[in-house]
């Protein structure tokens, strides 16, 4: 037995370290974004930033750059709320964990699905996002790790933006 303290992360810390983990899998340089959505403690779907299925990837082709944003791929919220209703999952009163502040389109998104809380971790200059968001009652978190980040989560100040 060693004299090390174990820290069991907070669900937050927990999920966030996951999100990370599936922004790995996003197929656009610009930005890896992941995104998992929660209820009641479960992992319901998973989306990361990357082309519409059987599409080429900005990995494979390069990006579609119009007014500065590549419009190539979905964002890792909307993969993840398509990703629900593909399988007929309701994410309704659930909580949706991205690496990346939501942009105004995935917000209204996370409304009409019925999300209750979003946790995300590097800021993205949105403020009707925001405002939305708040108006819709939606709970938005900039997270803080509470416990030892992981490898992954280590620097969420330098997170790129979408």
């Amino acid at each position: 037995m060693s004299n090390t303290t174990h820290t069991r992360p907070s669900w937050d810390d927990y999920f966030m370290g996951i999100t990370f983990q599936v922004a790995q899998r996003g197929t656009c340089d610009r930005a890896r974004v992941g995104a998992i959505i929660v209820k009641d403690r479960r992992i319901l779907t998973t989306g990361y930033n990357g082309a519409p299925a059987g599409l080429p990837h900005c990995d494979e082709i390069g990006h579609l750059m119009i007014n500065g944003h590549c419009m190539r791929t979905l964002h890792a919220e909307q993969n993840a709320i398509i990703q629900a209703a593909l399988h007929g999952v309701s994410v309704a009163g659930g909580t949706i964990y991205v690496t990346h502040q939501p942009c105004l389109t995935c917000a209204k998104m996370i409304i009409n699905a019925g999300l209750k809380r979003v946790v995300y971790a590097g800021h993205y200059p949105d403020e009707n996002s925001v405002a939305f968001l708040q108006a819709a009652g939606v709970t938005l978190v900039r997270w803080q790790p509470e416990t030892r980040p992981s490898e992954a989560a280590a620097d969420v100040d330098n997170v790129p933006s979408n």
